[in-house]
């Protein structure tokens, strides 16, 4: 017989202790009921059960700490690449040409997943760099991939505040060109003109920004400006024309305070007359008269519409065609050739935008290089997560009135 001896064993052992019957009749029951429990409970997994027992240690090598950290680091890499490139990221303004919607110091957050997230057209580059780090490129265009973006939110929406890539960089990959940030003004399909400063798209007023501004001429009486009054009503003077008078860039909530001041004279917005030519602006032809402040009409490209090719309509979309599009335009006369086939017509592939600052005379915008075809867009700003006043002490440097503010 085996020597296990199961729980109830030592509970008959007490029994006998206590009662004290006789030894035969205790003999025969003792011997049979332990036999029965040995080759039950003595099976059991609560009879197997080691608490203290020590754990086997597999053959698996334990990982060395250097190698904890690099796994550590390639995991942080992954996930924050993903997260940059399909979810959002961070982007800094660097100039006024928003003031006073957003301010120059303003960190925000960019949203890729409400356009759809861009894939990337030069995936051979070094994460979290700019372009180009004291001359030298931080990527590699020897590979290149075709514009694709994935499923998005929504579509750009006229005042929609947007990332995109600055389209007049053609001799860069599109991803690694400049990132601007302006107001969309107007969508594909639309008819944008500017009349005197203000608007229009397809002959209606556009609302303009709560906080937008613009540059008037100032007149005083010969009086000092208060330096403080002008840092409170946040208005920059571009240049004094003569004794009197100033260019000053004002934003349209301060425009009736400093008007009220006694020391102002008058207050007349700078505006380009209709008619006068500037060459700097879209698209740069003595045929087409327009300036900053009078502009178009101009119809915006869009994904299928079919444009009639003559002489007029080859000067405002050729751009489209030929640069963004990827074609080859020839003209001979009247005639006009894409990739070597006379057409008279042409079929767009993409959509096309149409952005501005809301800091209208201090903002290079769609004005000056036109449309912004759509696989040049990043995303939509969506909130200021910091904001920095460089002009200010360390004290006062933090605008706190910004953080977390929700941009619109």
């Amino acid at each position: 017989m085996n020597n296990e001896v199961t729980p109830r064993c030592w509970i008959l052992d007490v029994h006998y202790s206590i009662l004290k019957p006789s030894n035969e009749q205790f003999y025969a029951y003792y011997v049979t009921l332990c036999e029965v429990d040995r080759l039950s409970f003595t099976r059991s997994p609560i009879m197997k059960w080691k608490p203290f027992a020590q754990k086997t240690v597999s053959g698996k090598p334990k990982k060395s700490k250097t190698r904890e950290w690099l796994d550590a680091i390639l995991f942080a890499v992954v996930a924050s690449t993903i997260i940059r490139g399909l979810l959002f990221s961070a982007y800094a303004i660097p100039s006024s040409s928003m003031e006073g919607t957003e301010l120059t110091g303003d960190y925000l957050f960019v949203s890729k997943i409400a356009y759809g997230p861009r894939m990337a057209f030069t995936p051979l580059s070094i994460p979290f760099t700019e372009p180009e780090i004291h001359g030298i490129k931080t990527y590699s265009d020897a590979v290149k991939l075709p514009y694709y973006r994935l499923p998005g939110l929504s579509e750009v929406k006229k005042g929609d505040i947007v990332v995109f890539n600055k389209p007049s960089e053609t001799d860069k990959p599109i991803d690694e060109r400049t990132t601007l940030i302006k107001r969309c003004q107007a969508t594909p399909g639309d008819v944008i003109t500017i009349i005197n400063s203000q608007v229009y798209v397809n002959g209606k007023a556009a609302p303009n920004a709560v906080k937008a501004q613009t540059s008037y001429d100032v007149v005083t009486d010969g009086k000092e400006l208060n330096p403080q009054m002008l840092e409170d009503l946040h208005i920059e003077i571009r240049q004094q024309k003569d004794a009197n008078t100033y260019e000053m860039i004002i934003p349209n909530t301060s425009l009736s305070t400093l008007k009220s001041y006694s020391n102002i004279k008058s207050v007349i917005a700078d505006i380009q007359p209709a008619g006068q030519y500037d060459p700097s602006v879209f698209p740069g032809n003595e045929k087409f008269k327009w300036n900053i402040d009078n502009f178009g009409p101009l119809k915006l490209p869009k994904r299928g519409w079919t444009v009639t090719l003559n002489d007029s309509t080859i000067l405002l979309y050729r751009k489209a065609i030929e640069t963004y599009e990827h074609n080859k335009v020839e003209m001979n006369g009247k005639d006009i050739s894409i990739n070597g086939k006379k057409v008279p017509t042409y079929t767009f592939k993409m959509n096309y935008y149409w952005m501005m600052g809301d800091n209208r005379h201090n903002s290079l915008d769609s004005r000056f290089w036109g449309y912004v075809p759509e696989d040049h867009i990043i995303g939509k700003a969506v909130v200021n997560w910091l904001s920095l006043d460089s002009t200010k002490d360390v004290f006062h440097k933090v605008r706190w009135n910004r953080i977390f503010k929700l941009i619109n």
